[in-house]
Order: C-alpha cells, then sequence, then structure tokens
C-alpha cells in the first residue's frame, strides 16, 4: 500500500477504530493517549518477561513432577504452543481493535472463544490475587528485628523439650518424659537454627540438655511452619473450613483496593513504573542465588532440578505433560484474553512482529526471557530444598509440601541464610508484591473491558466505568473469602489446578489455532499481518497454527482425559468426591462456553445447516481493513463490513450469506 492509503486508513482508525478502547477510558482525559498505545508493546515486553507464573508458579509444578523431567513438555510447548498463539492473539487484537471477547467477530460463530476467555479471567482473577496477598502477610512480617521464621519462639511452635543427651548432643537423644516408654530413632530437631541427626540413644545417661525447635515429631522446616501454621493455619481438610483468617482478609481487601485504583487509573500509570516492576525481580533473585548455590546441600537440589526422571513422563499417575504444557499458556498470559486486549491498544500500521521478534532467532531470545526467568527462579528454589534436605537427612522430593506454598517455603529459607536478612525479606515480598499487582492489573483490565465492550453505549462513560469496576473488584473479593478460611488452601488449589489451567487452556489455544488456522484461514491471517506491517512473515507460524499447535495441545488435552487422576494436596490429602465435582466444574463451566454458543448460533440462523455455518463464520470486519488482494478477487467475497451494520441491526453472522 502507499503511503495515502496508509494515511486513509490510519485516520479511519483514529475516527473509528477505537471501538472498546472508548470503554478503557478515552474519556477519561484521554487517559489512553494514543502514544501509551504506540508503546504498549515495550510496555508489555518488560512485563511478561517477569511474572508470577516465573518466580511463583513454574518451581512448584516443577518440584511436584520431579525436576528435570517437567523440561520436556515445557520447551515442546514454548516452541510449537507458547509463541505461535501468543504471535496470533496480539495479531488478532491489533487486526479487530478489539478486547478478547468482540475479537472473534473474525469467526463470530466461535465467539465462545472469547466467552471462555472472559470466564477463565473472572476464575483466575479470584485466585491468583493471594499470592498478593501472602506476600503482604509476610511483608508485614519481615518488619521485624527478627524474622519470625528464623526461630521456634513463636505462639504456633511447640514448646522446648527436655531431651537426655549421651555424649556430644549431636550424637543421641530420648524423649525426657520416659512415661510413655518410646525410644526414638533418626529424629531431626534444631537448635537455634541448626539441625542434628540424631541415632538411638539408652535412657542411662542422666545429662539433661534443654533445646528449642518448631516440631518434635515433624521434621518440616520453620519456612513450612510459618507457612502452614500462621498463614494458612491449615485444617486438615476442605470439610472443616475452620473460620476466617482476619489477617488474610485484611491483606486480601488491601490488594484488592491497590487493583482497583490502578485499574481506575489505567495504562499509563501503570506504564510509568514497569521497567522498575520488570528489573527489580533480577536483582533480588540474583541476590538469593548467588547466596543460595553457597549453601551445604545445594548441589543436590541443582541435580534434582536438572536431572530428568523419564519415567514420569509415561506414568499416569503424575500430571507432567499436562503442567508443563499448560504453564507455558499461563507464563505467557494466552487463552486469556490479555494478550488480544493488549495488541488492540496498537495503532493499525504498528510493526508487532518486528516489536516482538524482528526475525525467528530474536523471538526466541525474547520468549527466552520469559522461560529463562521460569528457569532462573528455578535454581535459587531448588538450591535451596538441596540445603533443605541435607538439613533434615531426608529426599528432596519429601523436604516440603509440592503445593502452591512452595516459593513461600524456599525463598523465606534463603533470605535467612543472609545478612540483614530483616532487609531482604521485606525486598524480596515487595518484589512479590509490585509483579503480582502489575500482572493482575492486566488480568483485571482485560476482564473489564470484555464487560464494557458488551454494554451498550449509554453506559460507556467514565462513571460507569468507576461503578462497574468497583463491583466487580468486591464480588471478587466476598468470593475469595472461602480461601481465607483455615481450610481456603484446598479450596485455592482447586482453583489453581482447574479453573484456568490444565485442560481449560489447552481446549481453548486448540479452538484459537483452528478457527485462525482453518476456519477463517492461516493464509488470510498472514495476509492481514501483511496488511498491517508491509511484509510477509516467516512460515514457521502458519505451521503451527494449522498443524503443530493444534496437534500437540489435542495430544496433551487427551493424554489428560484418558489418565485423568483425582488431584490430591500434598500428595496425601484427598479431596472428597463434592470437592472433585466443585473443581471439574471450574473447568467445564468455561469449556462448554464455545460448544454451547456455537450451537445457539447455528440454531438461530436460517437455511440448511451448511448454509448456517457459512452465514455464521462469516467475517465481521471494517471495509478500511480489507486487504486489496482480496478486494480483486470478486469471487472470493468470504466477509461482510462492520461498517454496514447500524446500532439497531441484527448481528451480521445471523443476516449475512456467504456469496
Amino acid at each position: 500500500l502507499d503511503t495515502a492509503t496508509n494515511s486513509l486508513m490510519d485516520a479511519d482508525y483514529e475516527a473509528n477504530g477505537l471501538g472498546h478502547l472508548t470503554m478503557w477510558g478515552r474519556n477519561l482525559n484521554k487517559m489512553i493517549s494514543f502514544r501509551s498505545r504506540t508503546k504498549v508493546h515495550t510496555h508489555f515486553l518488560t512485563r511478561f518477561a517477569v511474572g508470577m507464573g516465573n518466580i511463583w508458579r513454574f518451581p512448584y509444578l516443577c518440584y511436584r513432577n520431579g525436576g528435570g523431567a517437567f523440561f520436556i513438555p515445557y520447551i515442546i510447548m514454548l516452541v510449537c504452543g507458547g509463541i505461535p498463539v501468543f504471535m496470533l492473539e496480539v495479531g488478532l487484537g491489533q487486526y479487530m481493535s478489539q478486547g478478547g471477547l468482540h475479537a472473534w467477530n473474525i469467526a463470530p460463530l466461535f465467539k465462545g472463544i472469547g466467552i471462555a476467555m472472559t470466564v477463565i479471567l473472572f476464575l483466575m482473577n479470584i485466585y491468583y490475587i493471594f499470592i498478593m496477598a501472602w506476600a503482604v502477610f509476610y511483608f508485614i512480617m519481615s518488619l521485624t528485628t527478627t524474622l519470625p521464621w528464623s526461630h521456634c519462639n513463636n505462639s504456633w511452635n511447640t514448646e522446648s523439650l527436655t531431651v537426655i543427651i549421651h555424649g556430644i548432643p549431636r550424637d543421641c537423644v530420648t524423649k525426657a518424659d520416659y512415661a510413655m516408654k518410646q525410644e526414638l530413632r533418626w529424629l531431626h530437631f534444631c537448635e537455634c537454627g541448626k539441625s542434628y541427626q540424631t541415632r538411638l540413644c539408652p535412657p542411662s545417661y542422666p545429662t539433661v540438655y534443654t533445646m528449642c525447635y518448631s516440631e518434635f515429631w515433624d521434621k518440616k522446616s520453620y519456612e513450612t511452619k510459618i507457612f502452614r501454621r500462621r498463614v494458612l493455619q491449615i485444617t486438615d481438610g476442605i470439610d472443616k473450613p475452620g473460620g476466617l483468617v482476619w489477617e488474610t482478609v485484611l491483606c486480601l481487601l488491601f490488594v484488592w483496593t491497590m487493583v482497583y485504583f490502578c485499574v481506575w487509573r489505567g495504562i499509563k500509570w501503570s506504564g510509568k513504573v514497569v521497567y522498575f516492576t520488570a528489573l527489580f525481580p533480577y536483582l533480588i533473585l540474583t541476590t538469593l542465588l548467588i547466596r543460595a548455590v553457597t549453601l551445604d546441600g545445594a548441589i543436590y537440589g541443582i541435580k534434582y532440578y536438572l536431572s530428568p526422571d523419564f519415567s514420569r513422563l509415561s506414568d499416569p499417575q503424575v500430571s507432567v505433560w499436562i503442567d508443563g504444557g499448560t504453564q507455558i499458556f499461563f507464563s505467557y498470559a494466552v487463552a486469556l484474553g490479555c494478550m488480544i486486549t493488549l495488541g488492540s491498544y496498537n495503532k493499525f500500521h504498528t510493526n508487532f512482529y518486528r516489536c516482538i521478534c524482528k526475525c525467528l532467532w530474536q523471538c526466541m531470545v525474547i520468549a527466552s526471557v520469559n522461560s529463562g526467568t521460569s528457569l532462573f527462579g528455578g535454581f535459587v528454589v531448588f538450591s535451596v530444598l538441596g540445603f533443605m534436605a541435607k538439613q533434615q537427612n531426608v529426599d528432596i522430593s519429601d523436604v516440603v509440601d509440592a503445593g502452591p506454598g512452595l516459593a513461600f517455603i524456599t525463598y523465606p529459607k534463603a533470605v535467612t541464610q543472609m545478612p540483614v536478612s530483616q532487609l531482604w525479606a521485606a525486598l524480596f515480598f515487595f518484589m512479590i508484591f509490585l509483579i503480582g499487582i502489575d500482572s493482575q492489573f492486566v488480568a483485571v483490565e482485560g476482564f473489564t473491558a470484555n464487560v464494557m465492550d458488551s454494554l451498550p453505549k449509554r453506559f460507556n462513560t467514565p462513571k460507569s466505568r468507576m461503578v462497574i469496576v468497583a463491583a466487580y473488584c468486591f464480588v471478587s473479593f466476598l468470593i475469595g473469602l472461602c480461601m481465607t478460611s483455615r481450610g481456603g488452601m484446598y479450596v485455592f488449589q482447586l482453583f489453581d489446578y482447574y479453573s484456568a489451567s490444565g485442560m481449560v487452556l489447552l481446549f481453548v489455544c486448540f479452538m484459537e489455532s483452528i478457527v485462525i488456522g482453518w476456519v477463517f484461514g492461516a493464509d488470510k491471517f498472514y495476509d492481514i499481518i501483511e496488511l498491517m506491517i508491509g511484509y510477509r512473515i516467516n512460515k514457521w507460524l502458519l505451521i503451527c497454527w494449522k498443524f503443530l499447535t493444534p496437534a500437540i495441545t489435542m495430544g496433551i488435552l487427551m493424554f489428560q482425559i484418558i489418565t485423568f487422576k483425582p488431584i490430591k494436596y500434598n500428595k496425601t490429602y484427598v479431596y472428597p468426591e463434592w470437592a472433585q465435582a466443585f473443581g471439574v466444574m471450574l473447568a467445564v463451566v468455561s469449556i462448554i462456553c464455545i460448544p454451547t454458543y456455537i450451537i445457539f448460533k447455528l440454531w438461530n440462523a436460517e437455511g440448511s445447516l451448511i448454509e448456517r455455518f457459512y452465514s455464521t463464520k462469516t467475517p465481521i470486519l471494517k471495509a478500511s481493513r480489507i486487504p486489496q488482494k482480496w478486494k480483486a478477487d470478486k469471487s472470493q467475497l468470504f466477509w461482510a463490513c462492520e461498517d454496514d451494520l447500524d446500532d439497531n441491526s441484527m448481528p451480521l453472522s445471523e443476516t449475512f450469506v456467504d456469496a
């Protein structure tokens, strides 16, 4: 296209192409300006490289699935799933200038994909924010002269015991109270942060030695105890809620309040601090890594981290394939609609492909920043796990709970090994809060944008937006209260396992690839990318969209369904059947949106089944955004013009019949 045509198309974009951007705050004192949209990819690239999926979620999934074995499905999905779907969503959002819901007017029959994304976002925002709430809890506890997880003189620890020692204290130990007449073998206890290995000791030695430790019968560390007993105050099961933990309730309320004001102020405010929030974690993680790798036993943790157990890849009892595959989607924030929304902020001719990857090599480099951050954080976690395992003389796989709280056990342990540990602890949890609030901000924006898009235009005012965002944050806070109870961790894991990961993300990514690759057509999608950026991109993405991504996502999804096993908490607690049913419902409620919407659209269309299919899949596009090659080929009239519709007309997907 020549310069004049480009100018006309940009003018049309500014006049008519904002669409949902009006609802995102164009009238809020022009909070979202064209300048901010031009820079959105710069902001985004610094955001998505560092997120909670890298620092919190990746290490615990890797630990749960046997360390190095987790890398195999992770890398496969990175190359064949994560990057292609990420590029698809950004390109789709930029072309349609719509959020994650209405961008699917590119194939209206499959608009259920956008609805499913909205449901997933709603559920994810409810539980994801708890990572920040826990970080605030830990941050407050860090503001003390002595870190509470560095000693056992806390109200939640058991009382000190008097034990009889034979010779050197670390050689042997028996119980001081002989009433139970029970000798102990291979117990582990700590004295002022040190661990001693004990062996059988006859009770004939009268030497008395008093020492403190967090739990005589349980070999878990202080860090495990403070998370379980102080933060979670966890009960024995999901059917024993045990009342609310008021400190967690207050932390959750504080975080939701911060999210509200971030969303209310808009993207422009967030962009001012994004570089700090993206780079600050690397400073903290690097400092922790330097200390962690020097700890005694760290090498054992690193070996466990890097050495794959190939038997886990074929073991139906573990979820290494489903976890490794979906972690990529979670880390790259695809299948949620957020990337479509962020892409929609670009001007029509922004070269998003060059912004993200000038060539395939640079694409891999930028993607490596994301995945490299996950690997980097994993080295810190597993170095500390090796240290803790050697202290307790247990296998690394048994040293702590392999659950969502892993990061809140290992990172605090690393902090206690550093000088001025209170300062480093406060900085670390402040970092967790910053990167978490950044991700939550985008996720809440993605959901509220879809809601605002769906409302009549008379409600698209700044005041309406403020009310809707406030109502959404308040409702999410109320629902999240169930996870602030003493049995809330069990609910949290159900949400994490079923609602926004696993089969849900796999199915949505599969449908995205099928719709763009086959229904709309990968070649046509290449045409519109060429229209936007001025040249045709590498064929690798076309191959992925049509073949590799659908095959791999469906393959892993089928493997998960065939080998499905109910989730367990900490490898031991079996959820009751009603809780498992609730978890499955969390997954089904979003997946079912896609086939339900397809059936609804076909049922309400006219003509034969074939005619209904063609009419309802017809893309609704702007006339100014139709490639010239499509217009020149009169036999290929497969689109309808959005410009021809008015506010009172029926949806075009119900009235237009493919020529």
